[in-house]
C-alpha cells in the first residue's frame, strides 16, 4: 500500500510520519516535492539552498521515486505531503496510484506556529486552498478519500489511528503509538528547523487547550482558511 498524507505545515504531520514509521513495515518520505517547489516558485526558506540539494527538482523525477520501488523492499510506503507544494507545475495523475488521506488542523492554530517560524506568511504558504483543491481532484479521480483531525488524534491517538487503519484498509498495530528519541533517519534535511520539539518526543502530544487569539493580518488569513477547513473538517472520520 502506498499511502499519500496531505496537510499543511505544523500539523501534526510529522509525528504521523514517525507513528506509520514505527510499524516497522513501512518505508516514509519527508515532504518529497519541497525542493521542486522551492526550485519553482523561488521562495526564500530557511535553508533553501540545502533542500535543494537534497532532493530532485524535477518533479518528473519525485513522481518515479513515489510510484517506483518502495525503499528497503519496504510492504508499504508512507508519503508525508505538504498541499501548498502541488502548485500548477507538480504533476497530480500519479495520485490515482496512491491511497490519498487529508489530515487537517484548525487554522488559527496553524498560523500561530508557522508564523512564529516564517515571518512572510501567506494564505498560500499554509496549504488550505491548496487542500480543498487536492480533495476535489482526488474526488474526481474516483476515491472518496479519508480526512483526519490532528485535534481528535491528538486527545485519543490509540483510537483515532486505529479508526483510520481500518478506514484504508492496513491493519493496525500499537507500535504506531510511540517511536524513538531523536528524530527518524528519513527526516528531511530541514528538520533542524522545524523539527526540534518533536525530536524530544517519544509519542503523540495530550490534547491540546484553547486555540489562540489572532489579530491583524494573521486574523484575515484565518477569515480566509477557515472554511476551506470547515468544509473537510464536517467530512472528518469520528473513530
Amino acid at each position: 500500500m502506498r499511502i499519500a498524507m496531505w496537510s499543511g505545515p505544523r500539523n501534526l504531520s510529522t509525528a504521523m510520519m514517525y507513528a506509520f514509521a514505527a510499524r516497522g513495515d513501512m518505508a516514509v518520505a519527508d515532504e518529497p516535492f519541497y525542493a521542486a517547489y522551492l526550485a519553482a516558485t523561488g521562495l526564500d526558506h530557511p535553508m533553501r539552498a540545502e533542500v535543494i540539494a537534497s532532493q530532485p527538482t524535477d518533479p518528473a523525477q519525485v513522481v518515479a521515486q513515489l510510484t517506483g520501488p518502495v525503499p528497503a523492499e519496504k510492504p508499504h510506503f508512507y508519503q508525508k505531503h505538504m498541499c501548498q507544494h502541488m502548485i500548477p507545475e507538480m504533476p497530480r495523475e500519479w495520485m490515482a496510484e496512491v491511497v490519498n488521506v487529508f489530515l487537517i488542523r484548525h487554522p488559527a492554530r496553524v498560523i500561530a506556529s508557522f508564523g512564529a517560524k516564517y515571518d512572510a506568511m501567506t494564505l498560500a504558504d499554509i496549504g488550505f486552498t491548496q487542500q480543498s483543491e487536492l480533495f476535489e481532484y482526488v474526488q474526481a479521480l474516483g476515491q472518496m478519500p479519508v480526512v483526519i483531525d490532528s485535534a481528535d488524534i491528538r486527545r485519543d491517538p490509540g483510537r483515532m489511528l486505529r479508526a483510520l487503519c481500518e478506514a484504508i484498509g492496513l491493519d493496525w498495530t500499537p507500535a504506531m503509538l510511540s517511536w524513538p528519541e531523536g528524530g527518524h533517519p528519513d527526516d528531511g534535511i530541514w528538520a533542524p528547523v522545524w523539527y526540534g520539539s518533536l525530536h524530544k518526543t517519544t509519542g503523540f502530544a495530550g490534547p491540546e487547550g484553547d486555540a489562540p487569539v489572532l489579530k491583524g493580518k494573521a486574523a484575515a488569513l484565518l477569515e480566509a482558511a477557515l472554511p476551506h477547513y470547515e468544509r473537510l473538517f464536517r467530512l472528518r472520520l469520528r473513530g
